[in-house]
């Protein structure tokens, strides 16, 4: 299938459009230690992410890992606690816990898919990876249009990562089999969702390596 065309643009339809290292980069969700451990499918997910990132390497593509950051307690305000308090079960805002400090373990990203120096690493307060960090400034002013999403976890963070990656004009590609969920019935929802919508390209890893290896 070509690639539309009107008004002068470029409107790209399907994979083989985007999946090009000129003009589409890999971003790494959330892979860290503390999320993976978290996870029933952690190792699986480790393992797709990792063949995907393989093959952007191989082929060049800009690669991007974001990390969640909690702040010191002196430093969560009101919608942090809410959430601490929502995933550790606690409806006392004194007994949670900042687990993703920024030097702790839990923080890091998982070793098998350590960041090089050549590879972006941004830490994120909120669920989208956009939202107060400088991923959309980075992406425009390298010429990226398109963005490869895998990691953890699609009902938490990757769903509005997509949902905010139309609105500021990128177009998301979600490698499904590469995305984890910390409850199987929600993360199926958020793929469901994103489908109906269609705002995003949603693809298998398989798909992904081999366009790449297509790509000039």
């Amino acid at each position: 299938m070509k690639m539309k065309h009107i008004h002068g643009l470029n409107i790209p339809t399907n994979l083989a459009d985007l999946v090009d290292p000129k003009c589409c980069a890999l971003l790494v969700y959330d892979m860290q230690v503390g999320i993976c451990r978290q996870i029933a499918d952690g190792n699986r997910v480790t393992e797709r992410c990792a063949a995907a990132l393989a093959a952007a390497r191989r082929a060049g593509m800009r690669v991007v890992f974001t990390r969640h950051l909690s702040c010191p307690k002196t430093w969560m305000g009101a919608t942090q606690y809410r959430s601490a308090m929502a995933w550790q079960k606690s409806d006392d805002p004194a007994l949670v816990k900042p687990w993703f400090l920024r030097d702790a373990a839990a923080s890091s990203i998982v070793p098998e898919l350590q960041p090089t120096a050549d590879e972006l690493v941004l830490d994120k307060l909120a669920m989208s990876a956009f939202e107060g960090t400088p991923l959309s400034f980075a992406l425009r002013d390298c010429g990226i249009g398109g963005v490869a999403i895998c990691g953890i976890a699609l009902e938490i963070g990757i769903e509005p990562t997509v949902r905010h990656a139309t609105d500021l004009g990128f177009i998301p590609i979600v490698l499904q089999d590469a995305c984890g969920s910390g409850h199987a019935e929600a993360g199926a929802r958020s793929l469901a969702t994103m489908r109906f919508v269609g705002e995003a390209l949603l693809t298998e890893v398989e798909d992904f390596v081999r366009l790449l290896g297509q790509a000039p």
